[in-house]
């Protein structure tokens, strides 16, 4: 028996297609249905749509009817899933066809191919990135709420021009940071789209770093300190590394890593309240790029031990190109003595150089440890972090 439909006075122009379709989907090709309605243009209309979309059309009746054609089924015949929609569907390696499809859709073939080349499940995925951008998704934060800019403080002209200094540096610093990631995910495929989306809020928690650290820089003074071209030929480096795994192992291990013990010792010595809560805020999201990081490199490793000889080979490449800098501005090494130090007597000055001398002890242990979590034996660790760059990131 023929199947029936009434459109009553919808017309195909109002929606009425999506009725018609609805009453084809479940019968087999070579069915027809019988479309009834009130609309002046009906059957023309039924007419375009059906012969448009390869169904057969019969307007000999009272009522055109509308035959299921094989045009669906054939453009959907070589379509295949692009892996599953969890995590555990993500594929060892992301085909250039699927393009910007969801992964775990139906991808009709004959797309626009996607100019990305990172596409290997090996190269960037990390079992921690769901959760860790489930965490990072909930742990934004807003510069104008979270810190009270108008919490009174007074502090000596010096001092207040070592916090601007200090400043100065991590901004310079955080615009490496946030370069980095960003190249990234310009050539990620987006199967991969929890690293994507880690990525992505790792480049706006960057952007939110420099605005904060930007604002308390110029809070009281209205300008900045120095940069120099030594610490700028650092950064560069990190800017200028193509490789996924490389580029994370250097910013996010070992430079970023040691920063985490930077901002605890900013937030611990911060001479004013709204120095100590940038500090601190900005060591959370700090603690997230590293966590990723080293859990990235901790999978790769485990596929590939020969990466270790590669990570190796970074850092003393690295460490080769910046022979000849300076390192760390003298100007930022001097402006966390005098915020560790709290006065202007001797006896504050040499606790406070003391204190920046156990900072750089504690970014070393750091760094021997994240090392040592990536395979190297102790003894190489130990060596390897001696050849980190001075300038901290």
């Amino acid at each position: 028996m023929l199947a029936t439909i009434d459109l009553e006075g919808l017309g195909l122009e109002e929606g009425a297609h999506l009725l018609i379709q609805r009453a084809l989907d479940p019968l087999p090709v070579g069915a027809g249905v019988e479309v009834q309605g009130r609309h002046p243009a009906l059957a023309v209309h039924v007419a375009a749509w059906a012969r448009a979309r390869g169904h057969g059309v019969d307007l000999d009746g009272v009522a055109p009817v509308v035959t299921k054609g094989t045009a669906h089924d054939a453009r959907w015949r070589s379509a295949e899933r692009a892996g599953g929609p969890g995590a555990s569907g993500v594929v060892e390696r992301a085909p250039a066809r699927w393009g910007l499809a969801a992964r775990g859709a139906l991808v009709e073939a004959g797309g626009p191919p996607l100019n990305a080349d990172l596409v290997e499940r090996e190269v960037v995925w990390s079992d921690l990135a769901p959760k860790l951008y489930a965490q990072a998704a909930a742990g934004q934060w807003d510069p104008a709420k979270a810190i009270d800019w108008e919490d009174p403080f007074e502090l000596e002209q010096d001092v207040e021009a070592a916090v601007v200094q200090v400043m100065t540096y991590l901004i310079e610093n955080e615009q490496a940071a946030l370069v980095v990631p960003a190249r990234f995910v310009a050539r990620l495929h987006p199967h991969f789209r929890e690293v994507m989306q880690l990525l992505a809020i790792q480049v706006a928690d960057e952007a939110r770093h420099i605005e904060v650290f930007t604002r308390r820089g110029l809070l009281r003074t209205g300008e900045l300190g120095t940069s120099g071209a030594g610490g700028r030929a650092s950064l560069q480096t990190l800017v200028d590394e193509a490789d996924f795994s490389l580029g994370s192992f250097l910013l996010s291990v070992l430079g970023e890593g040691s920063f985490l013990n930077l901002l605890s010792f900013l937030e611990r010595h911060a001479p004013d309240p709204v120095t100590r809560r940038v500090a601190h805020l900005a060591l959370q999201d700090e603690a997230r790029h590293v966590a990723f990081g080293v859990g990235h490199l901790e999978r790769s490793v485990k596929a590939d031990p020969s990466l270790r000889g590669r990570l190796r080979l970074a850092m003393e490449r690295r460490h080769t190109a910046l022979s000849d800098t300076a390192g760390l501005n003298e100007e930022v090494f001097d402006s966390l003595v005098i915020l560790a130090a709290g006065a202007w007597t001797p006896e504050a000055i040499a606790t406070g150089w003391a204190k920046v001398q156990t900072l750089q002890d504690e970014m070393d242990e750091g760094r021997r440890r994240r090392l040592g979590r990536l395979g190297f034996p102790p003894g190489e660790a130990a060596d390897l972090s001696a050849l980190h760059t001075k300038n901290f990131m």
